[in-house]
């Protein structure tokens, strides 16, 4: 397979192909900006990979999508380069409704245990919320895994071993407690990804 000795072309021609429903003027503005930005940051980071300089860009693809939402109010160039000084790209999906779908249905569940479909809808909206933050353009791809790992799969895992193993203590008490440390861990990692998502 041959590959090209020149990423970066590569890397504008895929945005290019990709922002093909652009008129060309803006097109060609984006592809213009996008490599000044490269230029810039290969200068002021020479000892940087070209992979890592065009990984922080983005998905050409991303970029594209960016570009033909925005298309309409004059920002689509700035925030598709995601460089510093441009707004940040804007999510359909406020970062507030999947760190409430992954808190508050674990609140439910824990407040209603005896009722199956507390439980069902508790779940349902957990994943949900899971999913929305995993498509959100306002966290990266690490904060989106950290997330999910802390608000689903563990709280998930943890509630799994304690309802199906006979290790876990009888009595109301230690699963109130349990409930309490599960709530915390939603809680706190929530508000850490509020607190380091982009706008």
């Amino acid at each position: 397979m041959k590959t090209s000795a020149d990423p970066v072309r590569d890397y504008l021609h895929a945005v290019e192909r990709e922002a093909s429903a652009l008129p060309a003027d803006s097109r060609q503005e984006l592809l213009a900006d996008l490599a000044e930005h490269i230029e810039v940051t290969r200068a002021e980071r020479p000892d940087a990979a070209i992979g890592a300089v065009l990984a922080d860009l983005g998905d050409p693809r991303t970029i594209a999508a960016t570009a033909l939402a925005e298309a309409g109010n004059g920002a689509a160039v700035a925030s598709a380069r995601g460089g510093v000084g441009a707004p940040a790209r804007r999510g359909k999906v406020h970062p507030l409704v999947p760190l409430l779908m992954l808190t508050l249905p674990f609140l439910v569940a824990a407040v209603l245990p005896d009722v199956p479909s507390a439980q069902f809808c508790s779940t349902l909206f957990r994943v949900i919320g899971a999913v929305l933050l995993c498509t959100s353009v306002h966290w990266t791809s690490v904060q989106k895994t950290t997330g999910v790992l802390l608000t689903a799969v563990l709280p998930t895992v943890a509630i799994s071993i304690w309802m199906w193993s006979s290790a876990a203590p009888a009595g109301d008490a230690p699963a109130l407690l349990a409930n309490l440390a599960t709530l915390a861990l939603l809680a706190s990692t929530a508000a850490w990804l509020w607190r380091v998502r982009r706008a």
